[in-house]
């Protein structure tokens, strides 16, 4: 207790030195303000009063940062609005404005390329490049840091290389390409140790904790993560320490410690909120949900209740219309760009094709050219407005996708949990049948020989019962065990990666899967099944293990509509009724996107008109209690929706439903 008591008094007393030497500097900063005149100096002392206080009031950090960005506006200082524009762009995240900060950032990306301002342009590249590690694009974050880093290089500014090198080794750990991560984090710090700053800076620590704890080597990694937080004590940057809280926390609960796991959770919780940092919130409040979801259903609802506070915050439908607009139009910024780059190299090309050619056939070629300019220009606007609604389109599927994986993730993880659990027991059940098997057969060799005859016979029909039961529990334990390994197998994460896909093949294979496993779990089960594929389909780009996912739920439901019997609502007077699914594909119309129609029809009872628009609601079922979650449908229109395409159904009372499953080619 009473070292608990000093560790306790030793760490507040460290982060009052840090917090007071942290006064220190920004009453330092105030004092030369005030006395600074209306002028260059004055922006420049602005930009340092906001970043200054970016991580630890980012309120105050905006404040000064509109006066920098203002008062540069004014006096036409450019070099102070291309600073000004990244602080507050980085303040702008902290806050959760993701798109607020990039449209921030990539005016002051304009300004700083246009003038050549290499120090500025670096710091733009960087912060847009951890907007894209936050949306968790990691190949177009890399590309901006990979930007930074060529631009330090030619510059020599060995700092702002190793942190590019820092956040280019964690998006290639979020891509899980650990060597990559591990070869730039190794760069940064021999890099930062050269310039004697390795021990002051806390994401370095953070990112090479994450890497090392991936790699298997755990007690370094707690080790690199815990030298992360006390840099950022030291330095009074609570965005840094909530940031490696979160990352213990996240650590302990894949090894299966929630207490530690919650402890350290509430630390970054509380750190994140300290300066109102909205990724971290969502990041501590969302592991401490998970965490406290088996162990206390009250705080598991209150730390759900913040999480979606900040994602609404961070991803609400406005802030994705927003970031959708402002990805657009720096994406129709950088192709004007280049058409005008494109123009004055064409331009140079014409007047040296021309100046040995006389005035008449001079003048003669420069009309004929220029009518050709006019033309690819008009294709050329054409052309890059079909392109920013196809970017537009891909970006909206991509969101759909991303919530639809989290979905298929956590219920991966629950599946996968269940199945780990039964393992265990059913292989001792295997193993000691077949153990008993032996020891019977040991027994029958040597003592039961000893016995009488009457005994002998007797002893032999026990033996051969024992035997004939353990045969069968050894028989139902590796059917067990097939069953549990195909849980595992079907709770793998899906790739999420799109690829060409014969669709008639897949509804095919699905639909035998569905038949054969309904009929090796009912002995009793009897239906049929029929099947007309169009065959001038051809490949459909999809995620192959999600579409299987969906069409097996539907496949599934369908036999078991179908084998209902009448006392469920099938009216069948004759008894004639023949359980059977149909099973159809043909192709869209070029109007309709040239994709795929996939109908699963059976001659089940059919849906009462009441429910129909609950079908796919989460968690509603028609089957009997135990039989069905009521989830599967939910999960299957998700898919298909993340998809670009959709799921309906129609169904009369005793005569079937039929769902209908709608792809579309891109």
């Amino acid at each position: 207790m009473m070292k608990a008591f000093k560790l306790t008094f030793l760490l507040a007393f460290a982060w009052g030195i840090a917090l007071a030497q942290s006064r220190q500097a920004l009453d330092s900063i105030k004092h030369q303000l005030a006395i600074a005149k209306q002028d260059t100096s004055r922006v420049l002392i602005l930009v340092d009063l906001c970043d200054s206080y970016r991580n630890s009031n980012a309120d105050s950090s905006l404040m000064y940062g509109q006066q920098a960005l203002t008062m540069s506006q004014s006096i036409k200082f450019l070099r102070g609005e291309a600073r000004a524009a990244f602080t507050i762009g980085i303040t702008y995240r902290i806050l959760g404005d993701i798109p607020k900060s990039l449209e921030t950032l990539f005016k002051g990306l304009q300004i700083a390329e246009d003038k050549q301002y290499p120090y500025e342009t670096i710091r733009s590249l960087f912060i847009i490049g951890t907007l894209y590690f936050d949306l968790k694009d990691y190949s177009k974050a890399i590309s901006y840091y990979q930007l930074a880093r060529k631009i330090s290089i030619a510059t020599q500014n060995k700092n702002w290389e190793a942190n590019s090198e820092v956040n280019i080794g964690s998006s290639y750990n979020k891509m899980n390409q650990l060597d990559s991560a591990l070869s730039y984090e190794e760069k940064a710090y021999r890099r930062f140790s050269f310039l004697k700053l390795a021990d002051s800076h806390s994401s370095l620590f953070k990112a090479m904790g994450s890497t090392q704890f991936k790699l298997g080597n755990h007690r370094l990694a707690f080790a690199y993560l815990h030298k992360s937080i006390q840099i950022g004590q030291k330095k009074n940057e609570p965005r840094f320490i909530s940031a490696a809280y979160n990352e213990i926390a996240r650590f302990f609960k894949e090894l299966n410690q929630p207490d530690s796991g919650i402890y350290y959770a509430k630390k970054g919780l509380l750190e994140a909120q300290v300066i109102d940092y909205t990724s971290a919130i969502l990041e501590a409040s969302s592991l401490l949900a998970e965490l406290y979801d088996s162990k206390d259903t009250k705080e598991a609802l209150y730390y759900h209740k913040i999480a979606r506070l900040a994602n609404d915050k961070l991803y609400g439908a406005n802030k994705v219309l927003g970031l959708q607009k402002i990805i657009s139009d720096e994406q129709e910024h950088q192709r004007k760009n280049e058409a005008i780059k494109i123009a004055y190299q064409n331009q140079l090309k014409q007047y040296a094709l021309l100046a040995g050619l006389g005035m008449l056939l001079l003048i003669a070629f420069i009309l004929y050219r220029n009518n050709r300019q006019k033309q690819k220009a008009n294709n050329l606007l054409h052309q890059q407005k079909d392109e920013i609604q196809t970017t537009l389109s891909q970006l909206k599927s991509t969101q759909t996708q991303l919530i639809q994986s989290e979905k298929m993730a956590s219920l991966g993880e629950l599946t996968a949990g269940i199945a780990h659990e039964i393992q265990n027991p059913l292989n001792f059940v295997n193993n000691f049948s077949e153990v008993s098997v032996e020891l019977l057969d040991e027994l029958n060799e040597g003592p039961l020989q000893k016995l009488t005859e009457p005994e002998k016979s007797e002893a032999d029909k026990i033996v051969g019962s024992l035997t004939a039961n353990l045969a069968k529990i050894t028989h139902h334990g590796r059917r067990a065990d097939a069953i549990v390994k195909g849980m595992l197998q079907h709770s793998r994460a899906s790739t999420g990666k799109k690829e060409p896909t014969d669709i008639n093949a897949l509804a095919d294979e699905y639909l035998r899967l569905s038949y054969h496993g309904l009929k090796a779990k009912d002995k009793d089960f009897n239906a049929d099944f029929k099947t007309d594929f169009d065959d001038t389909i051809g490949k459909i780009a999809v995620v192959k293990q999600d579409i299987g996912r969906v069409l097996l739920n539907i496949y599934n439901n369908a036999f078991y509509a179908a084998s209902m019997p009448s006392e469920r609502g099938f009216k069948d007077p004759f008894r004639t009724h023949q359980p059977t699914v149909w099973v159809t594909t043909s192709k869209l119309p070029p109007s309709g996107g040239g994709g795929a129609v996939i109908s699963v029809r059976d001659n089940g009872p059919g849906i009462p008109s009441a429910i129909l628009d609950k079908i796919f609601q989460p968690f509603f079922t028609t089957k009997p209690t135990g039989q069905g979650t009521g989830l599967g449908l939910s999960l299957s229109y998700d898919i298909v929706k993340a998809h670009g395409g959709g799921v309906s159904v129609e169904s009369k009372e005793g005569e079937g439903t039929t769902f209908i499953i709608q792809l579309p080619k891109l």
